[in-house]
C-alpha cells in the first residue's frame, strides 16, 4: 500500500492471523484498545474477516507493518475502519510491545492519512483513545488531530479526534 522511510504497510491476509493475535492478545498492549481485554482467538478470526470484507467492499481497512529492514516480521497494524458503520474512516493502530518507543506509530499513521488523502480520497479521518492514553494523545496531536469532543460509550469516556486531510 505505501512505504515510509523505516516501514512497509500492506494489506492484511489471512496469513496474517497469527501476528494479529500475538498483537492483540497482549495485556499490557490492549490496555487502551476497546474493552482493554486481550481478545480471544474467535474475536480475532472475526477481525481478520470483518477486515478481509472491508477491503473488498470499501476498498480499505487494518493494515500490516513491517520494517524496511528486509526482516518481514510484522510488528503491528494501523488502518481506517468504520466501528459500528460510523460514517467517518477512524484511523487505528497497535503495535507489538517490543516496537514501542520507536515513532513507528506516528510514522505508519502518517502514511495512512496520506495514503487516505491520496489513494482513497477521503477528506476526513476521526480518531478515538482512552482520556488517559498520553501516548496516543501525542501522536495524535503530532500528526495535526485536533480533540473534537468527549463522548461516552458504554458509559465510559472517549476522547474523538479528527483530521481535515
Amino acid at each position: 500500500m505505501y512505504r515510509t522511510p523505516r516501514l512497509v504497510v500492506r494489506q492484511m491476509t489471512a496469513d496474517d492471523y497469527d501476528a494479529l493475535y500475538a498483537t492483540y492478545s497482549d495485556p499490557d498492549a490492549m490496555k487502551w484498545v476497546d474493552d482493554g481485554l486481550p481478545i480471544t482467538p474467535e474475536d480475532c478470526a472475526r477481525w481478520l474477516d470483518v477486515t478481509l470484507r472491508n477491503y473488498a467492499t470499501r476498498g480499505y481497512g487494518m493494515s500490516v507493518i513491517t520494517l524496511t529492514d528486509g526482516i518481514s516480521e510484522v510488528i503491528g497494524f494501523c488502518g481506517l475502519v468504520h466501528p459500528g458503520g460510523q460514517p467517518d474512516a477512524e484511523l487505528k493502530y497497535a503495535l507489538r510491545r517490543a516496537h514501542w518507543g520507536h515513532g513507528y506509530a506516528t510514522e505508519a499513521a502518517r502514511g495512512m492519512l496520506d495514503h487516505a488523502r491520496d489513494t482513497l480520497g477521503l477528506t476526513r479521518v476521526i480518531a478515538t483513545i482512552d482520556p488517559d492514553n498520553r501516548a496516543s494523545d501525542r501522536v495524535l496531536r503530532k500528526l495535526g488531530f485536533d480533540h473534537v469532543e468527549q463522548r461516552f460509550d458504554d458509559g465510559e469516556p472517549v476522547d474523538v479526534y479528527a483530521i481535515e486531510l
